[in-house]
Order: structure tokens, then sequence, then C-alpha cells
């Protein structure tokens, strides 16, 4: 998520989401930027409507997730969302990830592209990774929980300190017990040594009906064997697979490693991901003077 800047919007084209179209949202969500309990605990944002596609506002910036509800695949209804949430009186920056760049953007802004990867319920692990499962499984044991103690944001923080990441990234990973607190739909699974010290943990999320997230996952170097990080994966697509849902969205490629790990599970690309962010009123500007030169050469 972008951090807000200066100033602030005064007032909302979108209408504010109520508990019942918050609901609505989480229990039909196929990614999970479109689950308001999550973002507006790591982004501190407000979720707006725009057509069928939700937003988060945060003083003058706002993130626009272009995946339609009725069809995240759907470009068409993601540009009409895009259209409505340009009109925001005072909007100084908008950011959209959705499954195509927007038309509404010049070719000069720049995009980042990735793809959701996405694992069947119930899943079937190669013989090599239930092998793995199996030796972690020895050295480990899964407890499941609705919270975040010392201990997980102990091993969250040595990873972000061993690492180069983004502010925002950081700001998110920091933010993981204010999600995991407000939404009902977050479950931990902790993988714990016989000593009861934390080799690895993940976090899902639980609140859709029919698509679980792999959200967070973390593993302590010096205690974790291997397949630890796989073994509180699989905690995860038990909880989902017992829960009815059929599908886990794995989360963005990122990194060769990550894709490594969602492709080694069986998990495969189901969803493109292109994320643009620009400054409406600079836009504006430019089409004024395109315009303004087509005038002169006609």
């Amino acid at each position: 998520m972008h951090h807000a800047g200066r100033g602030r919007v005064q007032r909302q084209e979108g209408p504010m989401i109520g508990p019942d179209r918050f609901a609505r949202f989480t229990a039909e969500a196929a990614v999970p930027e479109q689950v308001p309990d999550y973002v507006c605990a790591v982004a501190g944002s407000k979720p707006r409507l725009f057509e069928s596609c939700v937003g988060y506002v945060s003083e003058e910036s706002m993130v626009l997730v272009g995946y339609p509800l009725h069809d995240p695949r759907d470009e068409g209804a993601m540009a009409d969302a895009v259209e409505k949430a340009l009109k925001t009186p005072g909007l100084g920056r908008l950011t959209v990830i959705g499954p195509a760049r927007p038309p509404q953007t010049l070719a000069s802004v720049l995009e980042r592209r990735d793809e959701y990867f996405a694992l069947t319920l119930p899943p079937s692990p190669s013989p090599k990774l239930r092998n793995l499962l199996r030796r972690a499984g020895r050295e480990l044991t899964l407890d499941r929980g609705r919270a975040l103690l010392d201990d997980h944001m102990a091993l969250a923080q040595r990873y972000l300190d061993g690492r180069t990441l983004e502010a925002g990234t950081r700001h998110i990973f920091r933010q993981m017990g204010n999600y995991v607190e407000a939404s009902a739909g977050a479950l931990v699974v902790s993988a714990r040594r016989s000593d009861g010290k934390l080799a690895a943990f993940a976090i899902g999320e639980f609140g859709s009906l029919s698509t679980a997230f792999f959200m967070f996952c973390f593993r302590d170097p010096a205690l974790a064997p291997p397949g630890s990080a796989d073994l509180t994966l699989s905690g995860l697509l038990e909880e989902a697979h017992e829960r009815g849902q059929t599908r886990m969205n794995l989360g963005l490629g990122i990194s060769d490693s990550i894709r490594f790990f969602k492709c080694k599970w069986g998990g495969t690309p189901f969803l493109p991901y292109v994320e643009v962010s620009w400054e409406p009123g600079s836009l504006s500007v430019f089409s004024k003077v395109r315009g303004m030169l087509r005038r002169k050469r006609s």
C-alpha cells in the first residue's frame, strides 16, 4: 500500500462500504486485497465502493482493487471502476491493481506485472513433498491459533532485520498482529519444536466462501528443519479443506524462489496482476496539452 501524502480527500464519490457489503466482499474475494479487514488493518485506510470494485482511501491517496467482484478478469468493469474513482475530489494519487493495465493511464506510467498462483483443494503433494512433510513432522508439532504471540513477532522482526525490503512491505509485516486481531477469518498455524520453541509459522485468511488465502509465512533458519514452511502451509490447506473451500490463493510469484515453492505444491498462475500508480491531476494536464497541440495542427 502507498503512504498518503499531504492534504485530505474532503468527500468521496464512492459510497462507504457498510457491514453487509463489507461481508460480501470478504465472502466472494478472489484476491486478498478484496478482504477489507486485511487492508484496513495493515494500511489504516477506509474502504469505498467503486462500481463492482473496492477502493481504499487514505488521505489524498487511493488504492483501487480492480478485480470486479462478479468476475476478477472483467477488464471493462475494471475500467468503469477506475473512471468512477478518478472523479473523487481531491484525489492526489491513484494506484490500481487489476487483471490488465487500465485504459486511463498514459504509456509513460510505469507498471509492475506478476501473477497470483492458486492451488486446487484438496492438494495432491508429490511423493518427494510428502516425504519432506513426514520428516519435518517428526521434529515439529503444528498448532492453530487466533493470535500472534511475542515469539511470532520476534521471528518476523528477525526476518525484517536480515533483509532489504521496501518501506511499504516492512509496514505490512509490522501490522500483521493488527490484521489477525481484526479479521475473524485469520488463522495462525505454528510449527514448534519439542521444547516449545517456534520454528516457523504461517497466516491464512479463511473469510471467503470458496477461496482461502496464504497470507504470510516465516521460518527460523536456526531452528527450522527442512520442510518447516511446507508443514505450516499444509496446516492451512487442511483447514481450508475442512471448511469446504476449493482453492487456495497462494499469492504473487514475487521471485524465482517463491514461485518455486508455490509450484512445488502444484500451484499454477490463475490471475494476472498489473499495478500502476499515477497522479490523476498530472494526466489531465498532459491531456490538455495534447488537445491544444491537436487544435494547433488542425
